[in-house]
């Protein structure tokens, strides 16, 4: 075994683990291209033996109801992680490309205040509520409401934000009392790994459990296996529904955060000139690989023009390029695979409307996955490239008639994650509130916090991470009457 497959195990019931057999893949640099290391390449019976050891540690420790030992591992696992915070940063900008501005925001740096947010949590949450004596039936009765874990969580992770979006899993579940056998994306394994490595230092044996592999056969066996009573995933819509389907025999519980084609809408008294680069800069933010991004750029016709020099000029002078370059705000995207998914929808964007700006390769790079920031203007509101997740740096500039016409075309996706509004407040809001989108910010105005629940409507997804609601996702109810 060489140093390199040594810093880098999965953990299985308490302890950090290769694969069996010793298997491993390659874990490449998209902005070098490079082979930075490996990471063990789980088996079915890796999985399997994952499972086995969060259901022991469910079924037979008093993990699930031990608030006091539940809040002593979780805060020695955030205090642990923030020891290892520089480890953590140039492991992200390695492996998933982002760029070093971003580990000091929603990357890394906050997710350890988010899992913080949950240990402060433990213990002063509302496990239990007591109903007032009534007479039912002829017998008097009082009832106790009480909230206990789920049980075995299974975590599924993507590869754009995986750091942050391991946190979001294991922090609300764990807090809850669950036991977790996390799967993180294979083209970052090493943002689990890390995690695992303080984790078996801190957490109980069994209680999480991570397990590294780039085949999706062996990952599904946890979204199919009867000891585990949920799953949450964040990735794609098609990703999404193969979930649910193999939940479904044995109803396991399913939390899912999907895909989405936000609008910003600007109402037409709104100041294009505020508003704009704000939209369109998210929109190219991390090569646009987020779910919630504002893609779609919905505005009066008769500001058409207006809108689109205003893009145009803000997209021409986002910095780009090397992710460990503090300046830019956008490097490449993960994969080869992904760039030519992208480049694929730059194609059709040829097709459906009119480039404005990028719509290739980024070939001032040498090496890397690299794609232009891309804007499209003259698009129809059911053309693919206004339909569909591309998950590349792309914004589509679509006109409207009136803010009904606007509502309706931001709602006409099968997505409905989040928005954004500009313009007098009073309209603004009044458009909001039509809007069928889990999130939606109004004249700036930021909702993402770890307070706020998260999710979507339509194809978005099922259920909310973040806030108190997380906790309720991961937790059954039981109602007991006594005299």
């Amino acid at each position: 075994m060489t140093m390199l497959q040594e810093a880098h195990l999965m953990l299985i019931d308490g302890t950090p683990v290769t694969a069996a057999g010793g298997a491993v893949y390659d874990n490449v640099n998209p902005a070098t291209e490079e082979v930075i290391g490996v990471a063990p390449a789980a088996t079915a019976d890796d999985v399997h033996s994952a499972i086995r050891a969060a259901r022991r540690a469910f079924d037979h420790t008093a993990w699930a109801h031990d608030h006091a030992a539940i809040l002593r591992s979780l805060q020695g696992l955030t205090d642990g992680l923030r020891k290892i915070a520089e480890e953590l940063r140039t492991t992200l900008v390695s492996e998933a490309g982002c760029p070093v501005a971003l580990t000091r925001a929603i990357q890394l740096d906050a997710p350890f205040d988010y899992l913080q947010y949950y240990v402060d949590l433990i213990g002063s949450s509302d496990d239990e509520e007591h109903l007032p004596v009534k007479e039912i039936f002829g017998t008097p009765s009082r009832r106790t409401i009480r909230r206990e874990p789920v049980g075995v969580v299974a975590a599924i992770t993507p590869w754009n934000y995986p750091f942050y979006l391991n946190i979001t899993k294991i922090g609300a579940a764990l807090a809850a009392g669950c036991t977790v056998v996390l799967k993180p994306a294979p083209e970052t394994p090493w943002s689990a790994t890390l995690l695992g490595s303080v984790a078996a230092q801190t957490l109980p044996p069994g209680v999480l459990n991570i397990v590294t592999t780039p085949d999706n056969s062996v990952a599904e066996i946890l979204t199919t296996h009867p000891d585990v009573d949920a799953v949450t995933f964040t990735g794609s819509t098609p990703t999404g529904r193969r979930i649910m389907a193999n939940a479904a025999p044995t109803i396991k519980r399913v939390l899912l955060e999907l895909g989405g084609k936000s609008a910003a809408i600007l109402l037409d008294d709104a100041d294009f000139a505020a508003a704009i680069p704000g939209a369109v800069g998210m929109a190219c933010t991390h090569a646009g690989q987020g779910c919630a991004l504002l893609t779609r750029l919905l505005v009066p016709r008769g500001r058409m023009d207006e809108a689109v020099a205003i893009a145009e000029a803000t997209m021409a002078a986002i910095p780009y390029g090397d992710p460990t370059d503090p300046v830019n705000v956008m490097g490449p995207v993960v994969s080869a695979r992904q760039r030519d998914r992208v480049l694929g929808y730059y194609d059709l964007a040829r097709q459906e409307g009119r480039v404005v700006l990028g719509g290739g390769r980024a070939d001032q790079f040498n090496r890397g996955y690299y794609v232009q920031p891309t804007l499209v203007a003259d698009v129809d509101p059911g053309a693919r490239i206004a339909q569909e997740e591309i998950f590349g740096p792309a914004e589509v500039v679509i006109g409207y008639d009136d803010d009904a016409d606007a509502v309706r075309i931001a709602n006409g996706t099968i997505y409905g994650l989040s928005a954004a509004v500009f313009g007098d407040e009073q309209r603004a809001m009044a458009v909001a509130r039509a809007l069928r989108t889990g999130t939606v910010s109004v004249n700036g105005a930021q909702w993402f916090d770890v307070e706020s629940p998260f999710g979507g409507y339509g194809q978005s997804g099922v259920g909310r991470e973040w806030g108190r609601h997380a906790l309720r996702e991961f937790q059954e109810t039981k109602t007991i009457a006594h005299p």
